[in-house]
């Protein structure tokens, strides 16, 4: 068993193939420190190292990171620079640390928002570590899930366009193709923090089967042994995808 496994008391047989999580209370823990919303977020980055390399450790092939969605756009103009200033910071001190501990980073989301200088970093950063083998960590920045599927839709329509595609021809395989996370499997645990009960327009598509899990604690608690604590509820869970029980336990299985 991976020593890892072994200190969280975890079946490696039975842990999420990809995370989500949705890193929610960065503010609320500030507010309620009474400190500026910006330390919330930096303390939250702790936490993003932290989790990543528990991630890798455990075994665990994917995880996505929801970090600033199309919405966050529209909040005070202070805190959306300190979060890009903090972002652009994340990716150039973190970037030996992800190679270190063979970490493949992808960046999901509308690039073309972002400002420049934290385009050039995030490029490069995916570049420097797509050769890795390890976890593969997908941050979403300025990411929605509805606009993901229109990027989607709209790539899948220039192939029909072209002669490409056959409109009646078009499966989930090709859709899952257009999407931001083309080549990673679909979600098997989302996570949230901060006691709120909702997906927020987070991966879709690709949490369509996934196991949920709503926590109290804000994304800056979210520590270790919280994670490692989350993880054990999940594998106790019996994911059926539509079968019976007795179907599952039998041995038979869908495609999902």
């Amino acid at each position: 068993m991976n020593e890892f496994c072994k200190k969280w008391e975890l079946d490696p047989t039975k842990l999420p193939i990809h995370v989500g999580i949705i890193m929610d209370g960065n503010g609320r823990w500030a507010n309620s420190r009474h400190l500026p919303r910006i330390m919330g977020h930096k303390k939250g980055v702790e936490r993003v190292r932290e989790i990543t390399e528990m991630s890798g450790s455990l075994g665990i092939k994917a995880l996505s990171l929801y970090a600033f969605s199309d919405e966050n756009w529209k909040r005070p103009e202070e805190e959306v620079g300190g979060l890009m200033t903090l972002l652009r910071s994340y990716v150039q001190t973190d970037r030996e640390r992800l190679i270190s501990n063979n970490v493949c980073f992808r960046m999901i989301g509308d690039r073309t928002r972002l400002p420049v200088d934290v385009q050039t970093v995030v490029v490069n950063l995916e570049r420097d570590t797509s050769h890795l083998t390890g976890l593969k960590l997908n941050v979403a920045l300025s990411y929605g899930g509805r606009s993901e599927i229109v990027r989607a839709m709209q790539k899948l329509a220039q192939r029909v366009a072209v002669g490409d595609l056959k409109p009646e021809l078009i499966c989930a395989a090709d859709v899952e193709n257009a999407l931001d996370t083309v080549g990673l499997p679909s979600v098997d645990l989302l996570v949230r923090t901060s006691g709120e009960c909702r997906v927020s327009n987070f991966l879709l598509w690709q949490i369509a089967y996934a196991e949920m899990a709503f926590e109290s604690v804000a994304w800056p608690d979210f520590d270790s042994a919280e994670f490692a604590r989350v993880l054990r509820e999940y594998t106790s869970r019996e994911r059926r995808y539509g079968l019976t029980s007795a179907q599952i336990k039998s041995g038979k299985r869908g495609s999902f």
